[in-house]
């Protein structure tokens, strides 16, 4: 066999380790894992997306309020009568979703006080996979786009955005209006 095209020990070392995380996935074997097209990935790419979808069958799913230690307990909004108190508590609980990977998206729409509110009422009691790894973020539409696009068409759809979706759903759009709470959230790969 020429030197070329001898296996080396990393090679084996990377054929045996897909072939174990192949034998965990099993129990979870879907579509992701025979869409994957083998032939076009090195192996070494290849166990990297299959330990991350282990990792992720794997994970618990906990509220989000739980993800943190001690558990982040946030006093109720109609507690919070002081506008200063509830801005500064509002930064220091979008930073600390940040420091977990949550990302807020679509924020500009809601004042200090709704985006707090749906804070504590939405985004800390959903139970989420906590998923620990530092590539991935879990991204939290804040306007509902999926389930109510008016928001997402009024303030922060593009005109071809816009257009496709009139053409698409054939829909009256809503008016285009400018965003009243411009924030400058910390946002993934910043």
């Amino acid at each position: 066999m020429p030197e070329s095209r001898r296996p080396r020990s990393d090679d084996i070392e990377q054929l045996l380790l897909n072939a174990q995380l192949r034998d965990e996935l099993e129990p979870f074997f879907d579509e992701s894992i025979s869409r994957l097209n083998v032939h076009d990935l090195p192996t070494q790419t290849e166990n990297a997306y299959l330990a991350s979808m282990l990792a992720w069958e794997r994970a618990p799913v906990v509220p989000i309020s739980q993800w943190f230690e001690p558990e982040l307990v946030l006093p109720h909004p109609s507690s919070i009568f002081n506008e200063k108190q509830l801005h500064a508590l509002l930064w220091d609980t979008i930073r600390k979703l940040f420091d977990k990977q949550i990302v807020l998206l679509f924020t500009d729409h809601l004042s200090d006080r709704e985006l707090y509110s749906l804070i504590y009422r939405d985004i800390l009691p959903s139970q989420e996979k906590k998923f620990d790894r530092a590539e991935c973020y879990l991204h939290w539409d804040c306007a509902d786009s999926s389930g109510d696009p008016d928001t997402w068409l009024r303030y922060y759809a593009s005109d071809e955005e816009r257009q496709w979706w009139a053409e698409h759903w054939q829909g009256a759009l809503p008016a285009k209006r400018e965003r009243p709470y411009p924030r400058q959230l910390p946002q993934q790969g910043a």
